[in-house]
């Protein structure tokens, strides 16, 4: 027999579980069902900037805002535009009054799960399918062979999300970019010339419609992503368990670049990460479905190049908690405000991020991007 959960959130990343904390918060009971078997299954990586439109709102939604203050990376909103002979065309510091603070992306999800009640999450709950069961009532199926029922089915499981067929036939296609990606551990004592490159936070070189990118984390290592204009199955003729030949193969795309940006990946410790970037079409949307709707990257997937995918799927939870919290006892009314915001704000933001890979990886993507943060929009 299933058990029954009124609300499921099927997917533990920041999106899911700003709409848990939001749901209980309101005092509505809600559990999150995350594939990875604990909270420290895995590194989660990587620097976010909290934009105050977006992410930080939800973390005022949330009641996290003042604990969020308390663990932002001082120093990383500082940015840097290199070309490929290594000049520094654009250097901004990091003054602290900047709006869109930097933090770890795992000390941003241990917040969120710190402030959860024991057994909202349910962990190693691998999603094989869904069904609907009518009356706007769907059953879950898990790898483990359970099963779960529930009233309101929220698919927060990002790119290639189980849930997102019940409501659409959309499915990600590949952008064109392929990136691999890197670490370089205590890098101000073990990498210093890298360190040197990259400064204190953002970090962008590009060139020939390829680049680098680059952060300081927290924890003094960086993490540094090689981004490529490459076929789909550019990454497949490459055998990352050679780590030395594939950090040849990569760098075979950056003969004659300064010697500093190449030992961004020469010199990386441990192996390479290849990560293929796609997309759901802009403007993705769907008919009202009794019962089940989106978050995040399962509602629209987009490419990380305007830096919105984390704070939209934390600005869609926030939202579609506090949608569901003033429509009580009514999930349709409450799933039709949500969306109703939802599609013209991801549509925007899929937009920008679509318009701002084809300008970094254009013929003159360095010159296009020296305008954009100089003049701004209307520069490039």
């Amino acid at each position: 027999m299933s058990a029954h959960h009124p609300i499921a959130i099927i997917g533990g990343g920041l999106g899911g579980l700003t709409a848990a904390r939001v749901l209980h918060t309101a005092g509505i009971e809600a559990t999150v069902f995350e594939l990875e078997p604990s909270a420290r299954a895995r590194t989660q990586g990587g620097m976010l900037d909290i934009h105050e439109e977006s992410g930080q709102k939800a973390l005022h939604a949330a009641g996290l805002y003042d604990a969020f203050r308390k663990i932002i990376h001082e120093g990383g909103q500082a940015m840097r535009l290199v070309g490929p002979d290594g000049t520094v065309h654009i250097a901004e510091e990091d003054d602290g009054e900047g709006d869109r603070p930097e933090v770890d992306r795992g000390d941003l999800r241990d917040l969120f799960l710190d402030s959860l009640t024991d057994g909202t999450i349910r962990w190693g709950g691998k999603v094989t399918g869904a069904r609907v069961l009518g009356d706007g009532r769907h059953e879950v199926s898990f790898a483990d062979g359970s099963t779960v029922t529930t009233d309101l089915l929220i698919g927060a499981d990002g790119a290639w999300s189980r849930i997102r067929p019940l409501v659409s036939a959309a499915r990600p296609a590949y952008t064109g970019i392929s990136f691999v990606e890197a670490d370089l551990l205590d890098a101000d004592v073990r990498h210093p010339r890298s360190a040197a490159v990259i400064g204190g936070g953002f970090f962008i070189c590009l060139g020939d419609e390829r680049g680098f990118l680059g952060h300081k984390e927290t924890d003094g290592s960086l993490h540094v992503y090689t981004a490529l204009k490459v076929d789909e199955s550019w990454v497949d003729g490459i055998d990352f368990d050679d780590t030395a030949a594939a950090k040849a193969a990569v760098l075979a795309h950056f003969e004659g670049w300064d010697e500093g940006l190449r030992g961004l990946l020469g010199d990386a410790d441990g192996t390479l990460t290849p990560r293929r970037i796609h997309a759901l079409p802009v403007g993705h949307r769907w008919e009202r479905v009794p019962g089940v709707t989106l978050l995040g990257d399962a509602a629209h997937l987009m490419s990380p190049f305007a830096g919105e995918g984390a704070n939209l799927a934390m600005l869609d939870g926030a939202e579609l908690g506090q949608a569901v919290a003033a429509h009580p006892g009514d999930i349709e009314a409450a799933l039709t405000a949500y969306e109703a915001a939802l599609f013209p704000r991801s549509e925007a933001s899929a937009a920008e991020s679509a318009g701002s890979l084809d300008t970094m990886f254009g013929a003159d993507g360095l010159e296009k991007m020296a305008a954009f943060f100089t003049t701004g929009p209307a520069g490039v």
